[in-house]
């Protein structure tokens, strides 16, 4: 809110009447509720649109590197603790070992993509740019040397525990049941964060899951000072 300038058109007594009730009672027209099913129905359509072209994406990048047989996933892939392999932190979970190691990856990526999307477009893509920056990072750091690190299991996994914390932090009833959902679907693969498979990113997968965790913590942080205030009661003005 702005203030300081003379009334406008946001003013005018016809459009204020416009958003009175009707007689009788019911939605006011263009208000809360009239049109919430419509809201919801745009949200996930475009989550599901952005999901998807996301995958597209990353089938894209398989197809081209298939074709010229350039092994860009060694080559932009996240080189532990080498220079050269820090720019791996912006491309690696854009690429992929194979078809096989993109289509295992895939119905993960649809599924828990557009779930962290449809809780909100913008906090959906929030939380994913914190669980890619983290992931990256993490790899960096901590992978093993010698080894390049590429894939979207670490964003899967990090969407995982995102889904999962982010209604506690929030204390949302909808938004907890839909992370109990997701733990009994996809909980399993949470084994996967743990060192001991050869050919896996554990580090990767780790590193995604802490960065599902922290996103969850900060993009909840506006309902647990609500939540704070109400507990705490409104601070009394000095006299």
């Amino acid at each position: 809110m702005t203030g300081g300038g003379p009334l406008g058109a946001s003013f005018d007594p016809d459009r204020i009447a416009a958003f009175r009730p009707p007689p009788g009672g019911g939605p006011v027209p263009g208000g809360p509720g009239s049109g919430g099913f419509a809201a919801t129905r745009r949200a996930w359509s475009r989550a599901g649109v952005l999901t998807v072209a996301f995958l597209m994406v990353l089938y894209l990048i398989e197809f081209v590197d298939a074709v010229i047989d350039s092994s860009i996933d060694r080559t932009l892939g996240i080189e532990p603790r080498e220079v050269d392999g820090l720019d791996g932190i912006a491309f690696a979970p854009l690429l992929h070992h194979g078809w096989d190691h993109l289509l295992g990856n895939s119905l993960p990526v649809l599924i828990l993509g557009f779930l962290t999307l449809a809780t909100g477009i913008r906090r959906g893509l929030a939380a994913t740019a914190i669980v890619w920056l983290v992931a990256g990072v993490g790899t960096w750091l901590t992978g093993g040397a010698g080894t390049v690190h590429v894939g979207a299991s670490s964003l899967v996994f990090g969407w995982l525990t995102y889904l999962i914390c982010r209604g506690w932090f929030a204390r949302q009833i909808g938004q907890i049941v839909l992370g109990l959902v997701v733990l009994i679907l996809y909980g399993s693969l949470l084994w996967g964060v743990l060192p001991g498979q050869d050919g896996i990113s554990w580090q990767g997968h780790l590193f995604g899951a802490m960065g599902g965790l922290f996103a969850g913590w900060v993009l909840s942080s506006d309902e647990r000072r609500h939540r704070r205030q109400l507990h705490t009661g409104p601070l009394a003005s000095p006299r």
